[in-house]
């Protein structure tokens, strides 16, 4: 649930932006998703592809895929859903390749005529198909690019005021840097720290009808990182994490009459995204949002997580805590995360779609698979 501001706040201060395919921003990720919603520079495991792809070149195993599967606005409906398939390759010391593939069902929709007549039932229907490279560029530096192809069907064949709908296609780039350096905590305690910068979905518009001058912004962000690792002794271990972000993509501006901020190129959008808004750098700031996450694994198989994911009221404001835990076995691992609806003494003071978003999750790990079918012990995970 999301928390209510002590501000009150009016409709005329709303000014959220808006962009097509916004499934591009969901976390698909169970683990990070118990964390709320951080990952830019968390610990790599297979869903890195989405976070930080850079993060794939210091990963510790040969090979290994994830499947994380999302209900989703299930306090709305109960069709729509979130899937995502990674998998990641090991090249050399070096270098990591790894292909994803997140698929959005936004359910079933019945269409009806003026008159209220049932025309037809649809099933509309995104997704979007990675490719990433990462390399290391020293022992504590990394860097990664992903090509994306981006597929949305909302409504494709059916038309509005006589103008045909059609499926959207576009593509993008996300760029991605990841360090990390070992650090002394104190007289006994090791620690990793780490910093990551990540560029994502920094590419073409898209439109649904064959208007060229009707085209939408894709979800360009860009995000930093950083995540602190502490031995606390041979069994406990804890991870903080905390995520910046900020959309790359030209706040509304009613005030103009030209509309201008929908015509920009996507790079030029995203230039001039830091300086654009209306209500100047005051609202600038606004458009920053946050997530905080802290994990405790005992004995590197069972993990406790929770977190933060703060947006103001202005821009969106989801504001929601989450929690979960996750296993691991030999080959497998399982993650489940759960959104939490929020408080505030003792009372609660809004409602949103997100309350009580499950996530779950799998990884899995070959490099102990290899072990298990040699009855050999695998390395720890």
């Amino acid at each position: 649930m999301i928390f209510a501001q002590s501000k009150s706040i009016s409709t005329s201060d709303i000014n959220t932006i808006n962009t097509a395919v916004p499934f591009l921003r969901i976390s698909p990720d169970a683990r990070s998703g118990a964390m709320g919603d951080v990952g830019i520079a968390l610990s790599p495991d297979a869903s890195a592809t989405y976070w930080n792809a850079a993060k794939l070149a210091f990963i510790d195993k040969d090979m290994g895929a994830s499947i994380t599967y999302t209900p989703w606005l299930k306090q709305l409906v109960n069709d729509i859903y979130l899937a995502h398939l990674s998998f990641y390759k090991k090249v050399d010391k070096n270098q990591t390749i790894a292909t994803s593939l997140r698929y959005f069902s936004l359910g079933s929709i019945t269409f009806t005529d003026a008159y209220g007549a049932t025309l037809s039932n649809y099933n509309p229907k995104e997704f979007a198909w990675d490719l990433s490279y990462a390399r290391l560029l020293s022992k504590h530096l990394s860097v990664a690019i992903s090509g994306r192809f981006i597929y949305s069907n909302l409504a494709a064949g059916f038309s509005v005021s006589q103008v045909q709908i059609t499926a959207a296609k576009g593509g993008a780039v996300d760029m991605g840097m990841y360090y990390k350096k070992d650090v002394k905590l104190g007289k006994d305690m090791k620690g990793l720290w780490a910093l990551g910068l990540n560029i994502t979905n920094l590419g073409t518009k898209i439109s649904y009808t064959s208007s060229a001058s009707n085209k939408d912004y894709l979800p360009a962000n860009i995000g930093i990182g950083t995540a602190l690792k502490m031995e606390l002794d041979k069994f406990n271990t804890l991870e903080l994490a905390l995520d910046i972000n900020k959309l790359l993509v030209p706040t509304p501006n009613t005030a103009d009459s030209t509309q201008a901020w929908k015509y920009y190129s996507p790079l030029e959008g995203a230039i001039k995204s830091f300086g654009d808004a209306p209500g100047g750098f005051k609202e600038e700031l606004k458009e920053i949002y946050y997530s905080f996450g802290a994990e405790y694994w005992y004995d590197k198989q069972f993990a406790v997580r929770t977190g933060i994911f703060y947006e103001d009221a202005t821009k969106g404001g989801r504001f929601y805590a989450t929690a979960g835990v996750g296993v691991k076995y030999n080959v497998f691992g399982i993650n489940f995360s759960y959104l939490v609806p929020a408080f505030h003494s003792n009372k609660v003071l809004s409602r949103s779609p997100l309350d009580n978003t499950l996530r779950f999750g799998l990884l899995f790990d070959f490099d102990a698979l290899k072990a298990d079918s040699k009855n050999e012990k695998p390395a720890t995970m």
